[in-house]
């Protein structure tokens, strides 16, 4: 791993709780190893394309990476209709990321709908080669997961597959889609596709307690999080039902 810059940034308005200011550290990285990588993730990581981060608030600690344990993994009567909704005629292609018309296309009226509807921030259509610098110029260690719908592009995501376990990137879909909970339905994809290579864990990014777009990672259980001292500890166990 080669490190070309790093800087924190200065603090402003917290995107997940308002009421705080937030600050993250950044690290521009190439030739990043999955190994390299997965050390980076226990230490609390994240990456998007070839940018490291973590959060450096001085002030609050709400942001905690969560992982699932694969092999304790018991679906919610919730997860479970989502799986039925969708595994009969939905077909998932994993391969290579790349970028196309239909990709985009989605991705503008996926960050469109939430904007209207959820109070994200304005987002500039996305065009091919912003969409590359994001997606496409990943490792070599990163999957793309194509969805579809009777041969009608319905969902992306992005996963990292490493050595003992995999790492949720990002996902969007066709928001008319939305009651097939497609998001809840790329998790489980993930899980499954864990549980037959024998690995240990699917991490989903941070979960922050208050904020409604990161609060549902919790929901698959049994999970750890990891605390400011760099410990990881169980947080919600596997339900009983």
């Amino acid at each position: 791993m080669e490190t070309l810059f790093r800087y924190t940034a200065p603090l402003s308005k917290c995107g997940y709780l308002p009421t705080q200011r937030w600050s993250l550290e950044y690290e521009m990285v190439a030739n990043l190893s999955a190994r390299e990588y997965a050390v980076l993730l226990e230490a609390g990581w994240r990456r998007f394309g070839g940018m490291l981060f973590h959060p450096a608030c001085p002030a609050c600690q709400a942001c905690q990476s969560l992982r699932v344990d694969v092999a304790g993994f018991q679906p919610n009567r919730s997860q479970r209709r989502a799986w039925q909704a969708n595994s009969a005629d939905v077909k998932v292609r994993i391969g290579a990321p790349s970028v196309s018309r239909a990709k985009l296309e989605m991705y503008d009226r996926f960050h469109a709908f939430h904007t209207e509807n959820q109070g994200w921030p304005e987002h500039p259509a996305k065009d091919a080669d912003s969409y590359r610098e994001s997606f496409v110029n990943n490792p070599d260690f990163t999957e793309e997961w194509c969805f579809y719908l009777e041969d009608q592009l319905i969902g992306v995501g992005y996963a990292d597959r490493l050595e003992d376990s995999m790492s949720a990137i990002y996902f969007f879909y066709e928001p008319d889609l939305r009651g097939r909970s497609l998001g809840t339905y790329n998790v489980l994809c993930l899980l499954k596709r864990c549980a037959q290579l024998r690995l240990t864990h699917l991490y989903l990014g941070y979960y922050v307690a208050g904020c409604r777009s990161l609060e549902y990672k919790a929901n698959f259980k049994p999970n750890q999080v990891r605390y400011p001292d760099g410990s990881w500890r169980d947080f919600f166990s596997a339900p009983r039902e």
